[in-house]
């Protein structure tokens, strides 16, 4: 699951960061709303949820909330506020958050609202992806082959699922950095290889059909 931050607090905003990534999250951090609102505008697929403080510099979190929200870009936002009134509340809240924290919070209670946030239910995907002989299921993050489970690392997981998600096309190694990994990645890293090789072994093993396919020189495809 990928998380962007926008906090004008940097060394909140680092701490929220380091947290969430020892929890198996994939983290971006920006620190003004004009930069943040620009990034959901224009990347919000990328994301599953957007931690979202209101008071930020050039342009404050309620707006870049509602302007987003305007859009019709509809990944849940969760506000921080270290203003604790109903008006504060329902503002937020009226402007399209799914959730509200006033600071100082606990770091458990951040953690229980984004499992909250991240379990609801999308009716436009289904609960198992099935491709051949592989089932994942993203709700209890297990993934199995021929009725077996496979034992999968929290990347290797989230390979898997964004290669079903978009089974069939050429992905490249900078497309699979840009989804699984936060931004500041180096891109010339071969982390990507070698996930994909462990993932391979996996899903492929003992079979003579090849799954998870190089075309040399571009990228990856997860065959149908």
């Amino acid at each position: 699951m990928r998380i962007l931050i926008i906090e004008d607090e940097e060394k909140l905003a680092k701490a929220l960061k380091k947290g969430l990534l020892q929890e198996g999250y994939v983290v971006d951090c920006l620190f003004d709303g004009e930069a943040g609102q620009r990034r959901i505008a224009l990347s919000h697929e990328r994301y599953d949820l957007v931690i979202l403080d209101v008071m930020l510099p050039k342009v404050n979190g309620v707006d870049v909330c509602a302007n987003v929200r305007k859009q019709d870009v509809t990944i849940p936002i969760l506000m921080l506020t270290a203003k604790d009134t109903i008006d504060d509340r329902v503002l937020g809240l009226d402007a399209g958050a799914d959730d509200y924290l006033v600071k100082p919070f606990d770091f458990k209670e951040l953690l229980a609202r984004i499992r909250a946030l991240l379990s609801r239910p999308s009716t436009s995907l289904p609960p198992v992806l099935k491709i051949k002989n592989i089932a994942l299921d993203p709700s209890t993050r297990k993934a199995y082959r021929d009725g077996q489970e496979i034992a999968l690392t929290t990347k290797e997981f989230d390979l898997l699922e964004y290669f079903i998600r978009n089974a069939g096309q050429v992905l490249t190694r900078e497309q699979i950095l840009n989804s699984l990994w936060d931004f500041s990645f180096d891109s010339f890293s071969n982390v990507v290889d070698v996930h994909i090789k462990n993932l391979r072994k996996k899903i492929e093993h003992g079979k003579k059909e090849k799954i998870l396919e190089t075309i040399k020189g571009v990228g990856y495809r997860f065959n149908k």
